[in-house]
């Protein structure tokens, strides 16, 4: 059995947004309070977190995460990396934490957490990473499975979603190649990013990913990376395709 956890949905400001009083910001239903948009992805005794942004400790506080076997990485933002730091915990149980990544991501992460990547005079308690650098969408196994990186564009930054089995996970995607599209068509579960209902120069809008969705004839898809532009949770859910559905923090979806 494969497993999604929805860790976050939304966008990198999060929703509702700081000193906005918009419908969307301040209703009380509880599906429209978003976290930066990650994922935990789990099977048999295996459990993988995509990205780990700024919330990533309230993530892992909230879904009662005790194991964590290695971390994707999709692209460099900080929405998608900043909360790195909170993976000593897991140091502390297993050892340093696998990450898999692009080169430029891994650099990048060097760059901005460099007390993480020193090899002399440690900070002593600093987290510690086994890096796995993913070379051209290489795909490469984790706890028995295949897990295969997929190339998109995030605007003009080249990015990966991953597939796992049945399971298609891509975020801040703008362009995805007709290859991409014929590899992945048919799955099982495709999450896929909807930012708004107005075009983006750098995310799909609503219109873009329903588009998308009909492309690759997933037999259900999930919206994430979703600003409070988007609309109200339960109006937005109201009027999408049967099989399509608008993800919403700590939803569970079991493949």
């Amino acid at each position: 059995m494969l497993k999604i956890y929805f860790l976050g949905t939304g966008t990198s400001q999060g929703v509702p947004v700081i000193g906005c009083d918009c419908a969307v910001c301040s209703s009380t239903n509880v599906l429209d309070k978003r976290l930066r948009t990650a994922a935990l992805i789990s099977w048999e005794d295996t459990v993988v977190a995509v990205d780990c942004g700024p919330d990533f400790r309230q993530q892992m506080l909230q879904s009662n995460c005790k194991k964590l076997d290695a971390l994707l990485f999709t692209h460099e933002h900080a929405d998608h990396t900043a909360g790195l730091d909170d993976i000593r915990p897991y140091n502390f149980k297993k050892g340093p934490m696998p990450i898999y990544a692009d080169p430029r991501v891994v650099a990048n992460l060097k760059k901005r957490f460099d007390y993480i990547f020193e090899t002399e005079n440690r900070y002593p308690g600093a987290p510690e990473v086994e890096v796995h650098e993913v070379i051209d969408a290489a795909p490469f196994e984790l706890g028995g499975r295949l897990v295969k990186p997929l190339k998109a564009l995030h605007g003009t930054l080249p990015i990966y979603g991953f597939q796992v089995d049945g399971l298609v996970y891509m975020t801040d995607v703008k362009y995805v190649s007709d290859a991409v599209v014929s590899e992945i068509k048919g799955c099982e579960v495709l999450v896929i990013n909807a930012l708004r209902v107005e075009e983006h120069f750098t995310h799909f809008n609503l219109e873009e990913a329903l588009k998308f969705i009909t492309l690759v004839e997933p037999k259900r898809a999930y919206l994430t990376h979703v600003s409070h532009l988007l609309g109200l949770q339960e109006e937005v859910e109201r009027q999408l395709p049967e099989h399509v559905h608008l993800a919403y923090d700590n939803l569970e979806i079991l493949l």
